[in-house]
């Protein structure tokens, strides 16, 4: 699943993965991470999730992270509220598109290029559809990537999936081992959920804190 695979998808609207409403386990598990209402919430990878409008509608401002300007237009384009159009440098020449709607500033670009001094300002984060969208070599960076923009005591919720094909996805299959494995050097996990969501399609909640320094 490479860049342009994803970029592909979406020219093409194979993006069976959006939801029309809000995640049934954000509803249910957000309120356990006992953020501030208006603590700033990152989302990874965030395609044009209604998760986002659903943190907003709460207080949070939301900076979401994708890679296609297809998935942020069709975000904006579900609002009538008026639209701001910018660029951020990241790292060598490489910059990021943005785009602010309300409370919601979507960074369209390579996540791996998200530099970690436009982070300090993120209070939490979400993950439903990152990770499992990452083949397996790209989860340890991803992991990494995202251990780098939080700081201590920053928390969130990781939604994963597992099925009988690891080599099949997305979503790909990423097991509770890999997950801890991935994880666990830099934050505390705990699993708040796991329930089948559909014939041999597993589906995990995670509450993450990021571990402070001397953890």
């Amino acid at each position: 699943m490479t860049a342009a695979d994803w970029l592909e998808r979406w020219q093409q609207g194979r993006i069976g993965f959006h939801r029309q409403a809000p995640h049934s386990a954000l509803e249910a598990y957000w309120g356990r991470l006992e953020l501030a209402s208006d603590a700033k919430i990152l989302v990874p990878l965030c395609g044009k999730s209604r998760d986002m409008r659903w943190l907003v509608e709460r207080g949070h401002p939301v900076l979401g992270i994708e890679l296609s300007p297809l998935a942020v237009e069709q975000f904006v384009a579900e609002s009538d509220q008026p639209v701001l159009r910018y660029r951020q440098p990241g790292p060598g020449k490489s910059e990021f598109d943005c785009t602010r709607q309300g409370s919601v500033e979507l960074w369209c670009g390579d996540f791996f290029r998200f530099q970690v001094d436009h982070a300090a300002e993120l209070a939490g984060f979400y993950d439903r559809a990152a990770l499992i969208a990452l083949p397996l070599a790209a989860r340890q960076r991803y992991a990494h990537q995202l251990a780098q923009l939080l700081l201590p005591d920053r928390r969130g919720l990781l939604i994963t999936l597992i099925h009988d094909d690891p080599e099949r996805g997305p979503p790909f299959s990423v097991t509770h081992e890999e997950v801890e494995s991935l994880m666990s050097p830099n934050f505390e996990l705990t699993l708040v959920d796991v329930s089948e969501v559909d014939d041999g399609l597993t589906e995990s909640v995670w509450k993450m804190v990021r571990r402070g320094p001397t953890s």
